[in-house]
């Protein structure tokens, strides 16, 4: 059975910091999609970053590029969120989210089918 597993949400002021880590088991990777998902402005959970396991490729959303970086530690079978210069707009539940044996990764919410139980991050100003 594939499990995600985040952890290290939490509270931080406006121009800190955050990291997300999503503990990725009962799954061996080859061509998915891992994203981080988090609800959009018309309240649909929406891709912040997505990493492609075979090509490496990494896509952001425009409120996020250049602040947020996803990665991935294959060792550990564990993928990162590092959030940075963080804004009050960022408080939401993060979600870790699978989308096995794809050649490409889309932001949307129903391309994934497995999910983590979520991660609350909230800032203050």
């Amino acid at each position: 059975e594939v499990q995600l597993v985040e952890s290290g949400g939490g509270s931080a002021q406006a121009g800190g910091s955050l990291r997300l880590a999503c503990v990725i088991s009962g799954h061996t990777f080859a061509d998915d999609c891992l994203g981080w998902m988090r609800k959009n402005k018309h309240g649909l959970r929406w891709a912040v970053a997505t990493l492609h396991t075979s090509s490496g490729k990494t896509t952001y959303d425009d409120t996020v590029d250049g602040r947020f970086t996803i990665s991935l530690d294959r060792a550990k079978n564990t993928m990162y969120l590092q959030m940075d210069n963080l804004r009050e707009t960022d408080s939401e539940v993060y979600y870790c989210a699978l989308d096995a044996r794809t050649t490409w990764c889309s932001p949307a919410d129903p391309y994934y089918e497995t999910w983590g139980h979520g991660a609350q991050v909230t800032v203050a100003s």
